[in-house]
């Protein structure tokens, strides 16, 4: 199907029966046919008071403006603030308050409960800079998993990602073909390292390179082979976002979920409809309640 006659409406790629959906979903998971993708919105079934840390890009802009104001033109947008604050006051200076935002001890919400209960899910996708998701699977003695990162420029020797055992220790590629589950981290995140891809300049590098496909892991690229991906708790009204979920499940199955109510912008209804994603159209925690009584 051409892009122009592709249809951008919310019904166009809404599931018809989001029940049937969701038993589907659930047997994919059970049968490690299922890549979750998990971002940020997990964040929103915690109330405010319960929950330290953004919940999403906007109310990081908001941390990062209060830490150092940006120019009103540029106040809204992350990645120019990021980058604001990088060139006018050092990149150390950045990635210490992104650590003492995001250095917090974080009640896990429903989803990533749900997700650190699947049995040794192959590959695990988390775009925030949280370590929630870690600290569960690192709770699991009998789990063997690792992580992967992406690191900004400025924290690389030339390499795109870091490996990190359970333990925080660095390793290396061959010990990742080990684990059981990886848990990719392609935004970075504040354990072990700290590391950030969160600016401008960040970006700009990684994005001459993503659709050759250069920064993602060769273990990533062979555990997505075939697999569906669930988007759990993500929206796909910035260039980036959609960017990262489109070259992340490159080279997978032909169709993927996302859990996403209510109105979706034509961007959003488009890229679904582009890349074979099936909208559910209900809240994310009632989501997560219908897959974990299937699963």
């Amino acid at each position: 199907m051409s892009d122009t006659t592709l249809a951008t409406d919310s019904d166009s790629v809404t599931v018809p029966d989001a029940a049937a959906a969701l038993a589907e979903i659930a047997a994919a998971l059970a049968a490690q046919q299922v890549v979750p993708y998990l971002g940020p919105g997990a964040f929103a079934l915690l109330p405010p008071d319960r929950c330290p840390i953004p919940r999403n890009s906007a109310e990081l802009v908001q941390r990062l403006n209060a830490k150092v104001a940006a120019p009103g033109r540029i106040r809204s947008n992350l990645t120019a603030v990021a980058q604001f604050i990088e060139t006018r006051k050092h990149r150390k200076t950045l990635e210490t308050i992104l650590d003492e935002i995001f250095r917090q001890t974080v009640p896990a919400t429903p989803v990533h409960a749900l997700l650190a209960a699947i049995p040794a899910p192959p590959l695990l996708v988390d775009v925030w800079y949280d370590n929630v998701l870690d600290s569960l699977l690192s709770a699991a003695a009998d789990r063997t998993w690792g992580q992967i990162q992406g690191v900004s420029h400025p924290q690389s020797t030339g390499e795109w990602v870091r490996y990190y055992a359970p333990d925080g220790a660095e390793t290396t590629a061959d010990a990742a073909a080990g684990w059981d589950t990886v848990l990719y981290k392609p935004s970075g995140a504040v354990t072990p390292a700290g590391n950030y891809l969160i600016s401008d300049s960040d970006y700009v590098e990684i994005l001459t390179e993503i659709d050759i496909q250069t920064p993602i892991p060769a273990i990533v690229q062979d555990r997505r082979a075939g697999r569906h991906f669930l988007f759990l708790g993500c929206r796909f009204d910035h260039e980036i976002q959609r960017t990262f979920a489109r070259q992340i499940a490159k080279r997978s199955a032909d169709s993927h979920w996302a859990v996403i109510p209510g109105e979706l912008s034509k961007n959003e209804a488009r890229f679904l409809a582009l890349h074979g994603i099936k909208r559910i159209d209900m809240t994310l925690e009632e989501a997560v309640e219908g897959l974990r009584t299937r699963m």
